[in-house]
């Protein structure tokens, strides 16, 4: 049973949202704080934590922060309407994904199995993305490639390191190595990657692939104030500069 960790200090809307989840068979933690978040995650680590922003004491984007610097937990921030600021700052603090208040029930699951589906909690690894140009033989694309010591794994959505141990990638972050993988050698805009990153259950902002591009350098480039796989194209977009080998 799928784990859901409910943080939020408006106490009916906790409640209101536990039995619901509860409902769609789940199980579910609710608290009201980061001094409560912080005591559940000594314990039994949840699949996916609903992360309001606007908390006591510690507010909910410092939270996020501290969830992806320790642990591969999936983050759903909710936030208030119409606060793009805050939205923009949520995803490059590492969330998965966003919701404005309020919003309708139907929504809100539609967007946690979303996130299930593409961080792998509901039977997978990794996370889920669409394909995006680059075929191999036959007119097939390669279901896995290796770069600079990366083995990527689009069937089982998933990035292993020279280790062989999965890397935790966002959502949006799978989706945009893929499509540089994909297209190896080409430069892809930023609209296009942009539109990589869209699916049915959210859509992205402009500034969405810059700071995905960031996070992505982070956890794969050896320097990566001197990227050298995924190399910026001043006033276009991005390239990636690997060589894909697939077998």
């Amino acid at each position: 049973m799928q784990h859901i960790l409910i943080v939020d200090d408006d106490l009916t809307l906790r409640n209101r949202l536990r039995k619901f989840l509860e409902t769609e068979g789940y199980r579910v933690n609710a608290v009201g704080d980061g001094v409560a978040l912080r005591k559940q995650m000594q314990g039994d680590l949840p699949d996916l934590v609903i992360m309001d922003l606007q908390l006591p004491g510690e507010d909910g984007l410092s939270l996020t922060r501290h969830l992806r610097e320790h642990t591969d937990v999936a983050v759903l921030i909710l936030t208030g309407k119409g606060h793009t600021i805050d939205r923009v700052v949520g995803l490059e603090m590492g969330a998965d994904d966003y919701l404005a208040k309020p919003f309708s029930l139907r929504e809100l699951i539609a967007r946690i199995r979303s996130i299930l589906r593409r961080t792998g909690a509901a039977g997978g690894t990794g996370v889920r993305a669409g394909g995006a140009g680059g075929q191999g033989a036959g007119g097939r694309a390669p279901a896995r490639v290796r770069f600079g010591g990366w083995t990527m794994d689009f069937a089982k959505v998933e990035l292993l390191g020279e280790d062989g141990r999965p890397v935790h990638l966002t959502a949006a972050e799978f989706r945009l190595l893929e499509a540089l993988v994909r297209n190896a050698g080409r430069t892809l805009s930023r609209d296009r990657l942009v539109d990589a990153l869209a699916d049915r259950s959210w859509q992205p902002m402009d500034r969405s692939a810059d700071l995905h591009i960031s996070h992505l350098r982070r956890k794969i480039e050896r320097d990566p104030s001197k990227p050298e796989l995924i190399k910026t194209v001043r006033g276009f977009g991005y390239v990636f500069t690997g060589t894909p080998e697939t077998g």
